[in-house]
């Protein structure tokens, strides 16, 4: 699989659009400058916040165009092959460069969502994109997972292993793409843009009402596991714009209306504020806690075994685990 890379590094916001909201730590299996950043990471602590409640995030003003290249670079968890604004996309010629590509372009094959952390997998042989895309594409009519997620989610879900199966829609309300649930879609629903989505959720740990849950994706749709996660009243911490769809009624949660509710801040109870150590203001502030961790991909050649890429957790997402005692087993 020639001229294949993927990075480990954790992001926050990376979009075609203006600006990298943030890059966080670097972590690269299989590269010494990886493992450099790691042990440098690690020497942070888990306790009272202060200045910094949300280690490892690199603020945009203090990221150069030079710097996020040398972030970029040193997150290569994997290579195989040789060697205007600050988005991902304007800095993938000067990715390129830095890897000794020379005149080889780097196109994205595969990517969490722009509010999360995680892998991101780059090309610079169009064959191998192609290959790729393939067997991404071939994957999901086949049901088979490729991605696994970690999510921190407020709340602990029904069920401790399921099926989440909605039909989604993109709307455009207020100026904003919102993702809304359609119950009981028709044909012509499913001909103007309505997609079924199938995700599976496992819930790894539980504690201080929270929970630490795997996910996979076996459709592609655009927050479609923030909204699965909404939709089994457990919303993704750090989820800012569909978590305000979950209402509380004397201690019980219940759906409101998708199409009336607007995004707002994520709103956590007094106890949990406690157990992470935030002010309301700071937690107005959390990340996204959801983390494309491992991708499944085919053997470079034919008949060669398939591989499987990983990407460590950010150190807030490691904190908040610590914090919440959600423990991996």
């Amino acid at each position: 699989m020639s001229g294949c890379r993927g990075l480990g590094h954790v992001w926050g916001g990376w979009r075609r659009g203006p600006g990298v909201r943030a890059a966080r730590e670097a972590a690269g299996f299989g590269t010494e400058a990886g493992h450099q950043l790691r042990r440098r990471g690690s020497r942070k602590r888990s306790g009272p916040l202060g200045d910094q409640p949300f280690p490892g995030l690199l603020q945009l003003e203090n990221l150069s165009r030079e710097g996020l290249v040398d972030v970029l670079r040193a997150a290569v968890v994997d290579q195989k092959g040789k060697p205007g604004e600050l988005t991902l996309f304007s800095v993938l010629p000067e990715l390129s460069q830095s890897l000794g590509l020379r005149d080889r372009e780097l196109q994205v094959v595969q990517a969490s969502g722009k509010e999360t952390s995680g892998l991101v997998l780059l090309s610079s042989c169009p064959q191998t994109a192609s290959r790729l895309q393939k067997f991404f594409i071939h994957s999901r009519r086949a049901q088979r997972p490729t991605a696994t997620y970690c999510a921190v989610t407020d709340g602990i879900p029904a069920s401790s292993e399921g099926n989440i199966q909605v039909a989604l829609k993109l709307e455009h309300i207020d100026g904003i793409d919102l993702v809304i649930p359609v119950k009981s879609p028709s044909r012509k629903d499913l001909q103007e843009g309505v997609k079924r989505t199938l995700s599976h959720f496992h819930v790894v740990a539980r504690g201080s009402g929270c929970a630490l849950v795997q996910l996979q994706p076996l459709t592609v749709f655009p927050s479609q596991l923030q909204v699965h996660l909404v939709l089994q009243l457990c919303p993704v911490l750090g989820d800012h714009t569909y978590s305000a769809r979950v209402g509380t009624v004397l201690g019980q949660r219940f759906l409101l209306p998708a199409e009336s509710t607007k995004p707002q801040r994520q709103v956590l109870d007094e106890a949990l504020l406690r157990h992470l150590h935030l002010t309301p203001a700071q937690a107005a502030q959390l990340p996204l806690h959801l983390h494309l961790h491992c991708l499944h991909l085919p053997g470079m050649r034919p008949r060669e075994a398939p591989m499987k890429l990983l990407a460590p957790l950010p150190p807030y997402f490691s904190r908040t685990l610590q914090c919440l005692g959600l423990h991996q087993q």
